[in-house]
């Protein structure tokens, strides 16, 4: 290969700003940075930054965190005019965040777009419940990336995707005009169908429409779905409306624990699981309670009956419960972060403060168990040592609510 193949044809790498002569500007949702922030970092790289879009813009660059999805479900109105402009023979590039990222060589700040999170540090972030997320894994809805010891790591954007759809779903936007506008979205474009994987998921009740004694449910609000599936026989819509569901331990419980099995066990837990989802907890609490009695030794059986009692106010029984899951398998760590928390709850620091030390002997990078130490450790008066794990946890974490009060702490320490 002639030496005039590296030394000739191409330009040096650094001979200019990699955005220089680029007009930049940004729709949905960044990851990694502020949108404020963003455009600082393509004015230092040679380019300009604007907010707006024109014939003159020669880059648009899509966030990772939240799709641009209008709440009429319409792609961003940046978008859509980009678009029109392409087609019309403009030279315009659309790129997503990372690869963004990548041209400008900052590969921390790509990191922090594919960054993995706990259940319970989306749930600080997203503002949407653990136990609602907990229920989007079961269905299929998201998917963890990793497992340590039963704790569950998730993708943010998948999660925030799921978020986002779910909430224009909820918002009646028909589910193909969704469709047509994730089919516009240029990471669908590529080839990435889990979009729309989960709008078909989420559309079609697999697990996340839950049918209960008296029809289909939205988990997320309680909110009653006609079945069109159903003979028009097999549909009661005032006793819908007005029958209360019948107790699952008194219709049930006579035919059911006659003969024990594992599958009986499975068959409650899973039931158990969609009451749960639904919003029906005494009936799932009674679910999992028949679950118990066929297979007393399951951690999970006693951590989702800690879940119920804890949902329904008993606070005592639900740490009783999880205690119990621990014994099972000491090495839950969820259900010794609960059994942490629940102490705290009660003024037991102490003890709050030796469940969250057991779960970083497990695992010592467990973010979850790093911040609620640090809160515990202060409560009591141990700040330096607060300190250290604040410090811990923002390693995980940049952005959420969680990262902001520990970044706050370490700074009121720093003043004191």
């Amino acid at each position: 290969m002639p030496e005039s193949f590296f030394t000739n044809d191409f330009p040096e790498l650094s001979s200019s700003p990699c955005l220089q002569g680029e007009r930049v500007t940004f729709t949905g949702t960044l990851a990694s940075t502020t949108h404020a922030e963003a455009a600082k970092l393509v004015e230092e790289n040679g380019g300009t930054a604007t907010d707006h879009v024109s014939r003159q813009l020669t880059m648009l660059v899509i966030g990772e965190e939240g799709w641009p999805l209008e709440d009429n479900g319409q792609p961003s109105v940046k978008l859509q005019q980009v678009e029109r402009w392409i087609q019309s023979g403009a030279d315009i590039q659309i790129l997503n965040e990372s690869q963004w990222l990548t041209l400008l060589g900052l590969n921390d700040h790509r990191e922090e777009v594919h960054r993995l999170y706990t259940p319970a540090m989306l749930s600080s972030i997203l503002g949407i419940s653990v136990h609602i997320i907990r229920g989007w894994e079961r269905s299929g809805l998201i998917q963890p990336v990793r497992r340590v010891h039963r704790l569950p790591y998730f993708d943010f954007r998948e999660v925030s995707s799921a978020r986002r759809l779910s909430e224009l779903l909820d918002s009646g936007i028909p589910q193909e005009e969704i469709k047509e506008s994730l089919k516009r979205l240029p990471s669908v474009l590529r080839g990435d169908e889990r979009p729309l994987e989960q709008l078909q998921i989420l559309a079609h009740s697999l697990g996340v429409l839950i049918r209960d004694l008296h029809g289909l449910v939205m988990p997320t609000n309680g909110q009653r779905i006609f079945d069109f599936d159903q003979q028009a026989e097999e549909v009661e819509p005032q006793a819908q409306e007005t029958e209360e569901p019948r107790s699952i331990l008194m219709a049930n419980i006579a035919s059911k624990y006659d003969a024990p099995s594992d599958n009986m066990n499975r068959d409650w837990l899973v039931e158990g699981c969609r009451l749960y989802d639904a919003g029906k907890i005494a009936d799932a609490l009674e679910a999992f309670r028949l679950a118990a009695m066929s297979s007393p030794q399951s951690s999970d059986v006693h951590f989702q009956l800690g879940e119920c009692l804890y949902r329904l106010g008993n606070t005592t029984g639900a740490l009783e419960r999880y205690y119990i899951a621990v014994e099972h398998d000491k090495d839950f760590l969820e259900a010794w972060t609960q059994i942490g928390c629940l102490h705290n709850e009660l003024g037991e620091h102490t003890a709050a403060k030796t469940a969250f030390q057991v779960a970083l002997t497990i695992l010592p990078e467990y973010p979850d168990a790093h911040y609620h130490l640090a809160e515990t450790l202060n409560e009591i008066g141990e700040t330096d040592s607060a300190r250290e794990h604040w410090e811990e946890y923002l390693h995980h974490d940049h952005r959420g609510p969680w990262a902001e009060v520990a970044r706050q702490r370490i700074e009121q320490l720093g003043e004191e």
